[in-house]
């Protein structure tokens, strides 16, 4: 491709979204670019404070159950109070617990922040996909969400490298600046994002409340956030079976972190040209090919015998990933009611850290009662499952909404949908 031809696909790629959209999307970088305490708890917890590596899982299990619990909660936020209200909570209350975890000395202490940290850090999701959901087109919502995930990455995959430095430094350093950056994040929010709830009208307010009983018995949404845990536990398997298998065949950790680098670097070097390819495709082989793609992606590392061949198969998942994240949370906006989409984005965001519990559990007893290639062959059975449930769910998919043209933040002309 030429470079006229590069910057051209590039420009289409970042052209015609509203400007709340962009301030969003620099808060969400932002955000990641400080992210310290999630990749280095576990080496801070045994490194610096010298505590046992049980302990150190156990914090880290806590941390991931308060993700649990505050996607749901933060939800219902969504939907009552608003996006914003709840973007300013969560990062607010975010800011303020991690540089609290920073001074904690007791392990009881310790793994209680660390759970309050994890609580606060996943709040955000919710009110972050409802609003892009409120702002932007629905025929731009896929290349609006990929562009999202591409800051995400990026902003981890940089935070990761200054992270390591950092942490030789001082651990303390990291808290604070996680927690200075989070800060910024909620003043980013504060300062330009309006806030997008539609308005209910009379109709709707007398059709009653959408609850978290209305999420929980939407058959076909439930199947498809049962769904997503599967792929979601096979990705995880990229952070924690892989490591394992690794040691266990001889390989260095420095094997390791080369071949896991190569999502992050996948990702942030193709979200963007591939989110051209997705904008227009169906969503329903997208999410079968990539869940296909997750499992067979990581089955075939059973006959992986070289770091080489480990890094053709993260080539091959993390393309999945590219290509199922954005289609995935696409596909959450598709099924949930315009007033309850607060709540169903927070459902659908409990099932990755309930993965992240799932997962290890998953790993250490398939790795020790039946050694590694069970466990890929496992991951292959999963994807296909995955694949199949996928194909059957799409098949009624109902139509998109029609599009709208929406006004940019700031204006004071209410959202179509919010028109009586």
């Amino acid at each position: 491709m030429s470079r006229a031809a590069m910057k051209r696909a590039v420009r289409e790629s970042v052209s015609g979204l509203p400007r709340a959209f962009w301030w969003l999307w620099l808060s969400t970088l932002v955000n990641r670019l400080g992210a310290f305490v999630a990749t280095f708890m576990a080496l801070y917890l045994t490194l610096d404070r010298g505590y046992s590596a049980s302990y150190a899982g156990l914090v880290v299990a806590l941390h991931g159950l308060g993700g649990v619990v505050s996607s749901i909660g933060a939800g219902v936020m969504t939907d009552r109070l608003g996006r914003r209200p709840t973007l300013l909570v969560a990062q607010s209350s975010t800011a303020a617990s991690v540089a609290l975890l920073g001074f904690m000395h007791h392990p009881v202490a310790i793994a209680a922040v660390a759970f309050l940290v994890g609580a606060t850090s996943s709040a955000s999701r919710p009110a972050v996909q409802a609003m892009v959901a409120d702002i932007v087109r629905p025929e731009d919502r896929v290349r609006a969400l990929s562009l999202n995930y591409w800051a995400i990455n990026l902003g981890f995959a940089i935070s990761s490298m200054a992270a390591g430095f950092i942490a030789e430094y001082s651990y303390l350093a990291g808290f604070l600046i996680e927690a200075g950056m989070t800060l910024v994040c909620a003043i980013v929010v504060f300062a330009k994002l309006p806030e997008s709830r539609p308005v209910r009208t009379e109709k709707e307010k007398a059709a009653g409340e959408v609850s978290l009983g209305t999420v929980l018995r939407d058959g076909r949404f439930m199947a498809m956030v049962g769904l997503f845990f599967l792929v979601a536990l096979i990705f995880q398997q990229g952070m924690v079976g892989l490591p394992v298998a690794m040691g266990q065949a001889g390989f260095a950790p420095a094997d390791y972190g080369m071949a896991i680098a190569i999502n992050g670097v996948l990702i942030v070097v193709l979200q963007i040209p591939v989110t051209r390819f997705l904008e227009h495709r169906d969503a329903g082989r997208l999410l079968v090919v990539s869940s296909l793609l997750t499992g067979y992606g990581f089955g075939l590392t059973a006959f992986a015998g070289s770091v080489g061949v480990i890094a053709l198969t993260v080539c091959v998942w993390s393309l999945a990933e590219i290509v199922i994240a954005p289609t995935q949370i696409g596909l959450v906006v598709r099924l949930s009611p315009l007033h309850g989409r607060g709540r169903y984005q927070g459902v659908y965001a409990s099932a990755w850290p309930v993965a992240s519990l799932v997962a290890p559990l998953m790993a250490g007893g398939i790795i020790d009662g039946f050694g590694p290639q069970w466990l890929w062959g496992t991951c292959a059975v999963v994807g296909t499952v995955a694949g199949l449930g996928y194909w059957v769910l799409m098949r009624r998919l109902p139509e998109e909404e029609p599009s709208a043209r929406r006004p940019e933040a700031g204006t004071s002309k209410p959202l179509p949908e919010q028109a009586a």
